[in-house]
């Protein structure tokens, strides 16, 4: 009996581990955000589900791996100085007809990253139009503000509360991230057409699609840039969209037919996410706080190039001087200021208004989702109000040169 005894025991134990490991929140796996989940009288077998909700945000909190909700759909509208958009949501089977190609007004979290040719990015590097990935939370309870006013007797898309989005990214840095192409299957220049399959480490995934291609495509292969006429069977390849599920599939705006051609789109926006944040600062928030002795620890936030990082350890022996007050202890020690931001990471007047010193501290930390896993202390001369735990700030080492922002892109004298 004893051997009967083992397995029951082994089993309850897998069974408990399990019970553990399962989310106690709803995620897509779920079903459908469209679906009402009754929690008075769930269906039978899906008691477990009718009693989840939604991860919810918790301010100063990053979120647990997973706990997001999907959406993708064309960009529309873009406020890139607040990170605010507007993606007309892709449509799919689980959507009657009435609530078709709306929209989703959504702002970037703080620590959300955005993704464009397999690089990090900014938002006003994404044209108008593209076709975009995305992870998103429910909008704040406590936001008490109604929806913006929709098309279509003012109907709302299911997925109209999320507003708060992690993650966006086009369909080139989706597909790359998990190491994902298309095999072109046959070419029609007669009717601007040719089908492809989606492939992951040689397997094929699901059957092969029909693409449009526009007279307006742009086609890069190698070094340079192609001809519709250089599409071919065989080849593999990444392209973004745009009327994503409009007419079948998509409308290729854009196509790279070889691999060449993908590192070169990839290390252009990597050297142009690398311009923007050394001119912005790196957005972080504040961690901890020690005023007597003027220490502010800043966690950075992810989506932001790893080499950035390096950098922090870079030194400038020149004085940090104005606006700086008691400036740096060490000269020759890594150094920086500190801007406040706001919830946007638009800063206020970061040539005049940042403080900061000497870099004391820089530690790897567990990497969670929103997070880059890096951390300073910073011996600050003066301390400034938005130095407190959880509030925004941009980070600028000492050997970045500081230059004022386009005016539009400083929040001094709005407030």
């Amino acid at each position: 009996m004893r051997p009967i005894f083992a397995a029951l025991s082994l089993l309850l134990t897998a069974c408990l581990l399990h019970a553990q490991d399962a989310p106690k929140f709803r995620t897509d796996a779920d079903g459908p955000a469209s679906v009402k989940l009754s929690k008075s009288k769930p269906a039978k077998g899906k008691e477990k589900e009718a009693t989840l909700e939604w991860y919810q945000l918790v301010e100063g909190q990053f979120p647990p791996e997973g706990s997001a909700h999907a959406i993708s759909g064309e960009l529309i509208r873009s406020d890139h100085l607040e990170r605010r958009f507007q993606i007309r949501v892709d449509r799919d089977d689980s959507q009657d007809r009435g609530v078709w190609d709306l929209s989703v007004d959504a702002t970037l979290l703080p620590y959300g990253a955005i993704y464009y040719h397999g690089a990090p990015a900014a938002l006003q590097d994404i044209p108008l139009g593209t076709h975009l990935r995305g992870l998103f939370y429910l909008k704040d309870p406590k936001e008490k503000s109604p929806l913006p006013l929709g098309p279509h007797k003012n109907r709302q898309t299911p997925d109209a509360d999320f507003r708060r989005c992690f993650r966006l990214e086009d369909d080139f840095s989706f597909h790359a991230r998990q190491k994902q192409s298309w095999k072109i299957e046959s070419v029609d220049l007669a009717t601007n057409r040719f089908s492809a399959t989606l492939q992951q480490d040689g397997k094929r995934i699901g059957q092969p699609k029909i693409f449009d291609l526009l007279t307006s495509t742009r086609v890069l292969k190698g070094t340079g840039i192609g001809e519709l006429k250089s599409l071919a069977p065989g080849q593999t390849a990444l392209f973004n969209l745009t009327w994503a599920t409009l007419y079948g599939p998509g409308r290729v705006l854009e196509i790279w037919l070889d691999e060449p051609s993908r590192q070169l789109a990839t290390a252009h926006q990597l050297e142009r996410h690398r311009n923007h944040i050394r001119q912005r600062g790196m957005p972080g928030w504040v961690q901890a706080v020690d005023d007597e002795k003027q220490l502010v620890t800043i966690t950075f936030f992810g989506g932001v190039d790893a080499m950035l990082f390096n950098e922090l350890t870079n030194t400038n022996p020149e004085p940090l001087g104005w606006p700086f007050s008691k400036g740096e202890v060490n000269p020759n020690a890594p150094k920086g200021g500190i801007a406040v931001a706001r919830e946007s990471l638009m800063t206020y007047d970061p040539v005049n208004d940042r403080k900061g010193g000497n870099i004391l501290d820089i530690k790897k930390i567990p990497i969670e989702p929103g997070s880059s896993g890096v951390q300073i202390t910073v011996q600050c001369g003066m301390m400034l109000e938005g130095y407190r735990p959880r509030r925004i700030v941009r980070f600028y080492p000492a050997t970045w040169k500081v230059i004022a922002l386009p005016r539009e892109e400083e929040f001094s004298g709005r407030d």
